[in-house]
């Protein structure tokens, strides 16, 4: 089951000395969403709820393995009590010493196909990708979703042109994947990148630099639920003219 919303760190927000509290705020907004909300999440279609799917990464590229390790172990259990996929970004070594639910690579980490052996077939791999040709790469690598963008100009690619949510729609028509969008996805863009083919979110600063992060992944759930609801409809009007 792949997550629609994913929520993700920085090195800077693992250095915040509330992340422990925040994070585990941000795993119990689950429980105060509707049972029907929590159900499970098709891997790439139109149908599904958003509401209970959630997908927290530990990412810090300059954050070491021990600490990583540390916050991995401290999260593993609010995380899995709550629903929410607990994921390292990066750290392959951090994934298999905790055992946390899988592994997301990025362009310096280990290929995806050594970490897919090392893996094993019951835990997520995701890769970040920002091409047609990287997509359909990862796609053939063993890959379980795709991270693409930066979708909008963000702050934490300074200088990375924005990919855009067509060229995003475009690979997520073309590789048998979920896609998810990553970039400059706000809360207020959130359901248009559902609507132009993304299977769901990322997020940085739209969750962490909220005075609540708990609210804001509630806001964020809800957008995604708009999108889904709105792609649906575009598909049945499709279905009558075809």
């Amino acid at each position: 089951m792949i997550p629609r919303l994913h929520v993700v760190t920085d090195d800077q927000v693992l250095g915040r000395p509330d992340f422990e509290t925040r994070a585990r705020e941000v795993c119990e907004v689950l429980e105060t969403r509707e049972p029907a909300d929590r159900g499970g999440v098709d891997r790439g279609g139109v149908g599904g709820s958003a509401g209970g799917s959630v997908a927290l990464h530990l990412r810090g590229p300059h954050t070491t393995g021990r600490e990583l390790i540390r916050l991995a172990r401290v999260l593993c259990e609010p995380a899995a009590a709550c629903g929410v996929t607990l994921l390292v970004n990066d750290r392959l070594d951090v994934a298999l010493a905790v055992e946390v639910a899988g592994v997301h690579l990025g362009s310096r980490s280990v290929p995806p196909t050594q970490a897919r052996r090392l893996l094993g077939a019951n835990r997520l791999l995701g890769v970040s990708v920002h091409s047609e040709s990287e997509a359909a790469e990862a796609t053939e690598s063993g890959a379980d979703y795709l991270f693409f963008g930066p979708v909008f100009e963000t702050p934490s690619h300074s200088g990375v042109a924005a990919r855009g949510a067509e060229l995003m729609g475009r690979v997520a028509s073309r590789v048998d994947l979920p896609v998810v969008g990553i970039g400059g996805v706000t809360p207020e863009r959130a359901a248009a990148v559902i609507t132009s083919g993304a299977h769901g979110v990322a997020a940085i600063r739209g969750i962490w630099d909220a005075p609540s992060p708990a609210d804001a992944v509630q806001v964020y759930l809800d957008a995604v639920e708009r999108g889904l609801r709105e792609k649906r409809v575009i598909r049945e009007k499709r279905a009558i003219f075809e």
